[in-house]
């Protein structure tokens, strides 16, 4: 009688046993399969300011075909999103920037002479977003009120292009297409209205026989990224 309760024991000691095993086994397997998931997850991206190469990439994407017998520029350096807004509607902005009468950003040239092309078609079924402004190479150009150069910028595209806030740090003005910097422009430079910031010039995508400035105003986001904005009609503005 003894001896059958020690084998009864004896397996039951072993069916414990055989159980504590398999369930310690399929913790470490479920442990060792956690693992691998959380290695094979990427880390996660970190959110950074553009690169100057990475404005410029934006900007390529963002450019029209060029015509070559016609003056064919590219609209302010914006992200897609932002591309909507005033869009040359008679709004806010351009009312409060009309009673700033600005001044007209090419000397020599009057308001009769200016065009509104903002709505004109580009590739990719994108607007201009700008005028151009016709004038001989080497017209002086002008900033058309105070306030300081936000950017100096050579693109592929747009060529010698300058930034500048206005004097409340809520609009972007922008120059394209330049011939050359006025002498000792710098980027952080405080400018008045009527200054020499630059020459008509046609580098960039520009047409050599169509020299122009190629001029747009935007509204800056709350962040104030001098290549980030709501586009706004100059056209609209300076007439």
């Amino acid at each position: 009688m003894k001896r059958v309760d020690r084998r009864r024991s004896e397996r039951r000691q072993r069916a414990l046993l055989v159980v504590g095993l398999s369930f310690a086994l399929g913790a470490l397997a479920a442990i060792a399969l956690s693992w691998r998931l959380v290695e094979s997850e990427p880390p996660p991206a970190l959110a950074m300011s553009p690169t100057e190469a990475e404005i410029a990439a934006l900007e390529a994407e963002a450019i029209h075909d060029e015509v070559p017998s016609a003056p064919v520029l590219e609209r302010p350096l914006v992200a897609p999103a932002a591309t909507t807004g005033s869009n040359g509607g008679d709004g806010p902005d351009v009312e409060t920037l009309r009673r700033r009468d600005l001044e007209i950003p090419v000397e020599d040239v009057d308001d009769d002479d200016l065009r509104d092309t903002f709505a004109d078609a580009r590739g990719g079924g994108r607007s201009h977003e700008a005028i151009d402004i016709m004038a001989p190479r080497g017209t002086r150009v002008v900033a058309v009120e105070g306030g300081s150069i936000a950017k100096l910028f050579n693109s592929e595209q747009g060529g010698l292009t300058i930034y500048q806030f206005d004097p409340t740090g809520t609009y972007t003005y922008y120059y394209a297409h330049l011939d050359r910097y006025a002498a000792g422009l710098k980027e952080g430079q405080t400018v008045k209205r009527g200054d020499v910031i630059g020459s008509v010039g046609s580098t960039g995508n520009a047409a050599e026989d169509a020299p122009h400035l190629h001029f747009a105003i935007f509204r800056l986001t709350p962040e104030r990224q001098w290549w980030k904005g709501t586009p706004i009609n100059p056209y609209l503005v300076l007439r």
